[in-house]
């Protein structure tokens, strides 16, 4: 999830949930989903009803703890360039040590000034029904989180040195404060799940904007209006009961390239996100960096899946160290800060 955990899977009242996708008249979207249903998985035909790990055989449990694969392993072959179609999930473990507030959490300055918009529970924000009606708790958090207010920390700039490494396939990513970008992860190598920040879109006459344009307004806590319809002009952020972004179903392609899918900070409770962790071959080391195991690696199914568990920040370090890209790493994040400094 990213770090305002926005879960487009919640039900309509706070509780347990998932999310599934709605394919009436053909298209796909985020659908609100009820407590206790299932949802569904876009690894099998977006049709599934449950995540693939919950039901799925276990393929590798005979397999011999002596081809057990470990960090340093994964990390020699991405030094050894045997590892050069890397995918990467992230969620918002990746981001809370950026500074990202959790508008869930009671106490919180964000949290206390979005109760004054007398909520129904928190997720409402990202109701795209209750967007409509009332946009401005939205735009409280829109202020809190709009590109430029926080900067990437290492586990982004390691997503970047992937890229200039040339061994970045693709990161799919169900934050949305940007911090990929701003790290200097190029668009085109970018799946932003849940939506993104850098573009807008007006509700009612549909002109598309640069998110940059809606800046000045959303900073000074007003509504962005549009210039020619005076409708409310909404960041791309993807709403319980959008349709989910069409770059997303570049996965169908992504993950059977893989050689190998890095999975960091996340709970991979959201579907169809959730679901990604099994689209890459069987054969296809799988690593987590988290702080507890989650999804498919609570079973621990695969025999060439490796877990990190602790501090994410700390477990890419980790691997970075492993691979020898240490002062590499280094190098970037101090190039990123002058730049930053610059500007």
């Amino acid at each position: 999830m990213w770090a305002v955990r926005f879960r487009p899977g919640l039900g309509l009242r706070p509780g347990p949930g998932l999310g599934r996708l709605d394919s009436t008249h053909g298209q796909r979207r985020w659908s609100r989903y009820a407590p206790g249903s299932a949802p569904s998985s876009p690894v099998s035909s977006l049709c599934s009803s449950a995540p693939w790990w919950t039901a799925a055989p276990r393929l590798f449990s005979g397999t011999s703890s002596a081809d057990q694969l470990t960090l340093e392993g994964v990390a020699k072959d991405i030094r050894d360039r045997k590892l050069k179609r890397v995918v990467v999930m992230a969620g918002a473990g990746i981001s809370t040590p950026s500074g990202i507030p959790d508008f869930r959490s009671p106490g919180s300055g964000l949290y206390d000034n979005l109760q004054q918009y007398n909520l129904p529970y928190a997720e409402a924000i990202f109701d795209i029904g209750f967007f409509h009606r009332d946009p401005r708790p939205f735009f409280a958090l829109a202020k809190a989180l709009y590109p430029g207010s926080y900067r990437p920390n290492a586990a982004h700039h390691f997503i970047c040195l992937l890229h200039q490494k040339n061994q970045l396939l693709r990161m799919y990513t169900q934050n949305i404060d940007g911090l990929e970008r701003l790290a200097g992860v190029p668009p085109e190598k970018l799946v932003e799940a849940h939506g993104t920040f850098s573009t807008a879109t007006c509700t009612v006459c549909r002109r598309k904007y640069d998110g940059a344009d809606l800046r000045p307004d959303v900073m000074k806590g007003a509504v962005p209006k549009c210039p020619t319809c005076t409708g409310v002009v909404k960041p791309d952020i993807v709403f319980f009961g959008e349709e989910l972004p069409v770059h997303f179903f570049k996965y169908l392609t992504d993950f059977p390239m893989a050689d190998l899918l890095i999975i960091m900070g996340t709970s991979l409770e959201v579907e169809p996100f959730a679901s990604l962790a099994g689209a890459v071959r069987g054969s296809v080391p799988r690593l987590l960096i988290n702080r507890d195991r989650v999804g498919p690696f609570v079973g621990g199914r695969r025999h060439r899946d490796v877990v990190q568990l602790g501090d994410v920040v700390q477990g890419v370090q980790a691997l970075v160290d492993a691979v020898g890209w240490t002062e590499d790493l280094k190098a970037l994040m101090d190039a990123h800060t002058v730049k930053q400094t610059e500007e």
